[in-house]
């Protein structure tokens, strides 16, 4: 028996699990309270993309009834979908590589209508993956596969299905429970009751006296309440609890006690100290204990209590979240989109940590900056980060990491590159950023060399106006040059971008796509998502609509409360804008497109770009070689070279001279100093190793050289520093 079962619902991710429930079981750890997790999603996943799975799905099917001409063509095909599903599953578990060999080559999988984009685009597909790209041909030849199973069991057996969601409509922006009430009341679907079953069996493994589940998304919203409810009739003894992103988000204005007859509580904000206190309380036969940001019933009365004197948890004491108990070797990675930046939210087990709790900045006007999860700010001491790395490569045996923060910030970004090279960890990771003027040439290679693969960041709306706007702290000019730091480096670039922006302009959107345009052709950006803006009644839009010219359309609030629908002052239809920026970035993403007219992506007119064909190219060709911030911290991450020593004569003068030999992984470069300026740099490159504990600075080292030597910009820019800059020597 564990007293606690930590459970997130169907569904959010298939290559990894979501971290929230591995958090609060690390944390739960460190507190001696035994627990056990679930990642309930996967299961069903795993269920239903088997041979047993499709057998029960197609025995669904009445084939008399009238099917689409794509439904029809799978339930025809059906025997070969039962054939092939055990084997690819297994495949897209890196179980099974040899498998790849016959996915690439036609004729293996049945094919479908997602197979008809692949064969328009083959030849983008083929310069994606390459012709050894095997593998990840065969994953996205996978995943293809698997889509057009999903097709048609949202067209034939559940409209709500989605790999990464379930029913999330009834969900977003649910202002009141009605709707997703009476669904309850319906008979569960087959998605459903393959899911209680699973459900079913595992409480019935480990008799929990609490069950917490944790709804990230709206997406897995509906099938908490389903598996609360089921809990509820099957195992009435067991106290229910909810809380996680969706809950923080949405259900702050809460007054609905019907959500009462699934849930017995709700928890805000951070989980470690309101379930902590809810432990207890449950241990408990006192009704008086102390509880944190918890809505509960009380005397027939809902009630919010944050009665607890205790302050939450400083994110050092948190412990190293713990993934024991999810099934690590069972997740699937496929690839949706022949792209690599693209693919790392989808392939690939990812170990998922935060630099931070909150934002450095919190600023932007779009976003939830009133609530906790953003405002309060709160960074962890590097070396803690790189011991819960470690501590996480030794228990799942996977050295990639996700940093899955609101903004990593730069400083915190450097420290840790720094400590895993101390270290000698070979780890691979990525995080969101801001595009911050922080992330220079020599910070993007220091990030590198530690592992960092790739990078995603909020461009936004490419339009200046707008960025001052939203109080995004950039400009385009300055986001250009970053992402071209970033992609020089060898780290790949995810841009999320916006349309529709309270007074955006039609032309902005057409500057915007242009901006976009020239980032992907010249290759500084890799991927790319635009979407909507939306407005939340957590934002600065939301709470001073006035200020940004919309005119919001309140709704009377008992359940959720975020999405707010409004009015933009412009009258602009900004949703016609969809399909063509999609359309435009699907092709961007594949290299193609870059030479179509703007107006090509679109049905209806618009109006010509005003920004210059190259202005992206012009703002990035800036040389900022030749400027050094007096504190910032150089180090020396190259290998100490071959020393020669020769005379050098010149108009019947000699003088000693030293060659230096530095070997990088890829390069080899010959530095020609005079004597004694040769072996004070050698004695300088020892002392600017990362094993010194204290970095020292541009202003310290100039200082010292100037105690023997005259002009050190002279020398720090010269034409072999330069070259010894470009292989290890940082200014950071």
């Amino acid at each position: 028996m564990k007293p606690i079962l930590l459970i997130t619902p169907p569904f959010t991710q298939l290559n990894t699990p979501y971290p929230a429930t591995a958090y609060l079981k690390g944390f739960f750890n460190t507190k001696n309270i035994e627990s056990t997790q679930m990642d309930l999603g996967i299961d069903v996943i795993l269920a239903l993309f088997s041979r047993e799975g499709l057998l029960s799905i197609f025995n669904q099917i009445d084939s008399s009834e009238s099917l689409s001409e794509n439904a029809c063509r799978i339930f025809s095909l059906k025997g070969e979908y039962i054939t092939t599903i055990d084997a690819v599953i297994t495949f897209l578990q890196g179980k099974n590589p040899s498998l790849a060999r016959q996915i690439v080559t036609s004729g293996f999988l049945p094919e479908a209508s997602r197979f008809a984009n692949f064969h328009e685009d083959e030849e983008a597909v083929n310069w994606a993956f390459g012709t050894m790209g095997m593998q990840d041909k065969a994953k996205h030849l996978a995943t293809l596969y698997l889509e057009d199973l999903s097709d048609f069991i949202v067209e034939c057996i559940d409209e709500n299905f989605g790999f990464s969601r379930y029913a999330e409509r009834l969900g977003r922006s649910a202002n009141s429970f009605n709707e997703l009430y009476t669904y309850l009341q319906k008979t569960p679907t087959f998605i459903d009751r393959i899911t209680l079953q699973i459900l079913e069996d595992k409480i019935q493994l480990v008799e929990p006296q609490l069950v917490c589940f944790s709804v990230p998304f709206p997406g897995n919203l509906y099938s908490a309440f389903r598996c609360a409810q089921y809990i509820k009739n099957r195992f009435p003894t067991i106290k229910i609890a909810m809380g996680g992103g969706f809950p923080n988000t949405e259900l702050r204005d809460l007054k609905d006690i019907r959500v009462f007859e699934f849930f017995d509580f709700i928890t805000l904000d951070d989980g470690e100290l309101p379930l902590e206190l809810l432990y207890y309380y449950t241990q408990s036969n006192n009704p008086n204990l102390p509880l944190k940001r918890t809505f509960l019933i009380k005397e027939n009365q809902l009630i919010y209590q944050n009665d607890a004197i205790q302050v939450d948890y400083k994110q050092s004491k948190v412990g190293t979240p713990d993934y024991s108990d999810l099934l690590l070797d069972q997740y699937i990675s496929v690839i949706e989109v022949a792209n690599p930046m693209h693919s790392l939210w989808s392939d690939g087990r990812w170990n998922k940590l935060t630099m931070a709790h909150g934002c450095y900045w919190g600023k932007c006007t779009f976003c939830d900056i009133s609530l906790d999860y953003i405002k309060v700010y709160e960074p962890i001491h590097a070396k803690i980060l790189v011991d819960r790395m470690e501590a996480l490569i030794q228990q799942t045996g996977e050295t990639g990491f996700h940093f899955v923060d609101e903004a990593a910030p730069p400083v915190l970004m450097r420290e840790v590159a720094l400590e895993i090279l101390r270290r000698k960890l070979i780890v691979t990771w990525w995080t969101n950023i801001r595009f911050e003027k922080s992330f220079t040439a020599d910070l993007c290679m220091l990030l590198k060399l530690s592992g960092c693969i790739a990078v995603s960041g909020g461009l936004e709306v490419a339009s200046d106006r707008l960025l001052a706007l939203i109080k995004k702290g950039v400009t385009v000019e300055q986001v250009a040059n970053v992402t071209k730091n970033f992609t020089e480096s060898g780290i790949m670039v995810h841009a999320y971008l916006m349309y529709g922006y309270p007074t955006q302009t039609v032309q902005e959107t057409v500057d915007a796509l242009e901006m976009v345009r020239q980032l992907f052709e010249l290759g500084i950006v890799q991927s790319g998502f635009w979407h909507q803006f939306a407005m939340t009644a957590h934002s600065p839009v939301g709470m001073n609509p006035d200020e940004f010219g919309v005119v919001p359309n309140y709704k009377e609030i008992s359940f959720a409360n975020n999405d707010v629908q409004f009015k933009d002052k412009t009258g602009i239809d900004h949703d016609k804008f969809s399909f063509g920026l999609k359309k435009s970035l699907f092709n961007y993403m594949h290299g193609i497109g870059f030479d179509f007219e703007l107006q090509e992506w679109f049905d209806f007119k618009i109006p010509k770009t005003k920004i210059p064909f190259n202005f992206i190219e012009t703002v990035i060709q800036q040389d900022s070689k030749f400027s050094t911030k007096p504190a910032s911290k150089i180090v020396w991450i190259g290998s100490s070279p071959s020393v020669k020593s020769y005379v050098k004569t010149k108009k019947g003068n000699s003088w000693e001279m030293l060659e230096l030999v530095f070997y990088s992984k890829t390069l080899t470069v010959s530095c020609h100093f005079e004597k004694e300026k040769g072996e004070w740099l050698l004695e300088k490159l020892e002392e600017l190793t990362l094993t010194n504990p204290k970095l020292t600075t541009f202003s310290e080292l100039k200082t010292d050289f100037e105690r023997f030597f005259e002009d050190f910009e002279l020398f720090w820019y010269s034409k072999y520093m330069i070259q010894l800059r470009a292989i290890g020597l940082l200014s950071l």
